[in-house]
């Protein structure tokens, strides 16, 4: 195994015409099948990086900026954007091309986490990642962040003493109703 690659080493990029049979009742393309396409090539990009079958340990932020027309053509841009031990951050961008105009909008970023696998499906090391530009170094940061925010999250909200009271002055001013028992 190479202790480090490059993140252009395992960059992918797909382009996929939108058919009406991938829309949804409204005539847009359905986000699912979007969804479905984006774990592809983070599977491919995480597979491609670490030589091993990968799966996906959970996505982060989905979120649906413009919508798809059947007609237009999707590109799908991935690549390692952060590496742990046996896990990797795949960062994803979907842009549609009107192929008559040529005008091209961005439709979705998104951030795969996945996990590489042994043949008897144990987790397994992957290679670092060496950073070559500023954009590599912000995005590797970026999904740094991300995990540390949502492990504090976790130990915040999961500790064994949580008690919501004291979030409840939080809450004021949302649109919730709280009306718990009285010992709760």
């Amino acid at each position: 195994m190479e202790a480090y690659k490059k993140v252009d080493a395992s960059r992918i990029s797909i382009s996929e015409l939108m058919l009406p049979s991938h829309s949804n009742f409204s005539g847009k393309i359905h986000g699912g099948y979007i969804l479905g396409l984006m774990d592809q090539i983070a599977f491919a990009c995480a597979s491609k990086h670490s030589k091993m079958y990968c799966v996906t340990a959970s996505v982060d932020t989905v979120d649906f900026l413009n919508p798809i027309e059947v007609g237009e053509l999707v590109t799908m841009k991935a690549s390692v954007n952060y590496v742990g031990k046996t896990s990797m951050v795949v960062g994803i961008r979907v842009e549609a091309e009107n192929i008559q105009t040529g005008k091209i909008k961005h439709c979705n970023s998104s951030y795969f986490t996945m996990v590489a696998k042994d043949n008897n499906g144990k987790s397994i090391e992957v290679p670092g990642l060496i950073l070559n530009d500023k954009t590599e170094v912000k995005r590797y940061l970026k999904s740094l962040k991300r995990i540390e925010t949502k492990k504090a999250r976790q130990e915040e909200f999961d500790h064994q003493n949580f008690s919501h009271q004291d979030y409840l002055e939080q809450l004021k001013g949302y649109k919730v109703k709280i009306e718990l028992p009285e010992n709760y």
